[in-house]
């Protein structure tokens, strides 16, 4: 799945890139893109942080022609690439919200997930706003131009201020914490049945949850 996800970071870097120079609604574009890429691909941090690099990249590309003009449109170059970063900030964001309803419909439904499944869960999500800071600073490190000092801008205003990805995730870790101490009190008596019927948390918000959260998510249509 990592290959997967490699080989196709270009396609995803290119749908930033014409999103961020069309430059209308950057930042529900690059958003929507982030997590219909996401939902489409393995979970794993490595992978999200792929996803992340390529929307960075992209976005990059994308404000050059604005760069290239005068260093009176600069600031139209910091506002797209303002926008893109807080449409990956906010896809981020809505997948951590996405892994909290997966555990909460679990619940709901009398089912538990593996406290092995959930601490598994719980230790790539607890990385994500890192992740995405580190992208970030990874991303101004590699640019040769103005972009580079736009998104140390943007990184040091996310380490100060924090993020949306890191206020979704207090309250999804805070969800999953409960749900293991539950698990665990639930594994004493029937562990072996309850981890024989569990499916692993990562791969089920794969395959509905964050599938069925990116369909709710869509924008309006134009004419609205």
């Amino acid at each position: 799945m990592q290959n997967e996800t490699s080989h196709d970071t270009p396609s995803l870097e290119a749908d930033v890139r014409h999103a961020v120079e069309q430059g209308n609604d950057v930042q529900e574009k690059v958003r929507q893109l982030t997590l219909r890429f996401i939902s489409a691909r393995s979970l794993d941090i490595k992978s999200v942080r792929e996803t992340a690099d390529a929307v960075l990249r992209g976005a990059r590309a994308g404000v050059q022609r604005e760069l290239e003009h005068s260093s009176a449109q600069t600031h139209i170059a910091r506002d797209h690439l303002r926008e893109a970063v807080t449409g990956l900030d906010v896809a981020l964001a809505q997948f951590a919200e996405a892994a909290k309803l997966a555990v909460e419909e679990a619940a709901g439904r009398a089912q538990r997930y593996s406290s092995d499944d959930l601490k598994k869960a719980r230790a790539d999500l607890e990385r994500l706003e890192t992740m995405f800071v580190e992208t970030l600073q990874h991303s101004a490190s590699a640019a040769k131009d103005a972009t580079g000092e736009i998104l140390r801008d943007l990184a040091a205003h996310s380490r100060t201020h924090g993020s949306a990805v890191g206020a979704q995730l207090k309250e999804t870790l805070s969800v999953i914490a409960h749900q293991i101490g539950a698990t665990g009190r639930a594994q004493v008596g029937v562990g072996l049945h309850l981890a024989k019927n569990t499916s692993d948390l990562v791969r089920q918000i794969a395959a509905g949850v964050l599938t069925g959260l990116a369909q709710h998510v869509q924008p309006k249509d134009k004419d609205e």
